[in-house]
């Protein structure tokens, strides 16, 4: 029981120590956020009236972006299906090409979307293409991690009643697995398509189009009426997103 006591005191002070360590290396320090009336005032002497005249385009380059998240987010589902049944233990049928999958996957996941965009806007030029790309690279990674782990977790019921009736491994895989594991496939990618939203936020600022864009060009502007709107129509597409995402996920699982 002692030790059982030193043990969460010895957690509770490392916590206290990263915090600390982590506190001095950012900066970061309670007194600052005495400024926080600032904020208020800029946004009241600043982004009022909103300049609701751009709606129309705003709300284009809204769908822009949500086009990005779709279509990044879609793409990356149909390659990542087929690679997470390599990249899954019961599946994969060789070491070598689990390994190879999972560091392949691995390495597409600890990679940014943003730094995908960069290297992309350099290579095909500004606007949504470079930034879907991006997307879909790291999206694959995401998915095909989850999606293994999904095939793994599968029961084995159903795989051997399809080999007992002939069929074939990758048959046998195909039809047994994939109506198990089905629903929470679908759940990850509406959730990944929510991320992918924001992502592509992201992704505008460093020229991948949307109103991700539109909203850093008004601000290295100082067009301020504009950043309000954008803004709105952000939290708006956000809001959207977020409702019928959580609604098709609730009923599909």
């Amino acid at each position: 029981m002692v030790w059982f006591r030193r043990r969460y005191l010895f957690y509770l002070l490392l916590i206290i120590a990263a915090t600390w360590w982590s506190m001095n290396m950012t900066g970061f320090e309670w007194r600052k956020l005495a400024q926080i009336p600032n904020i208020f005032e800029m946004i009241s002497n600043r982004f009022f009236p909103v300049e609701w005249s751009l709606f129309p385009r705003m709300a284009r380059e809204s769908l822009v972006t949500l086009a990005m998240a779709f279509l990044g987010t879609f793409f990356a589902l149909i390659v990542a299906v087929p690679l997470s049944f390599l990249a899954a233990r019961n599946t994969s049928g060789s070491r070598v090409i689990y390994g190879s999958v999972r560091s392949f996957l691995s390495g597409l996941r600890s990679i940014p979307e943003i730094v995908f965009g960069l290297i992309f806007v350099t290579a095909f030029g500004l606007g949504p293409f470079a930034a879907v790309l991006a997307i879909i690279l790291h999206n694959i990674g995401v998915l095909g991690k989850l999606i293994s782990e999904l095939i793994e977790a599968a029961d084995d019921g159903p795989q051997e009643a399809m080999k007992s009736v002939g069929a074939t491994r990758w048959v046998g895989h195909l039809f047994s697995i994939i109506p198990q594991i089905w629903p929470n496939i679908l759940s990850h990618y509406f959730y990944r398509f929510e991320v992918a939203i924001r992502t592509s936020l992201i992704l505008g600022f460093i020229g991948g189009g949307g109103i991700g864009q539109q909203l850093f060009n008004h601000f290295q502007s100082f067009y301020y009426t504009a950043v309000a709107l954008d803004i709105i129509c952000i939290m708006i597409l956000v809001i959207f997103v977020d409702v019928i995402g959580g609604r098709i996920r609730a009923r599909v699982i």
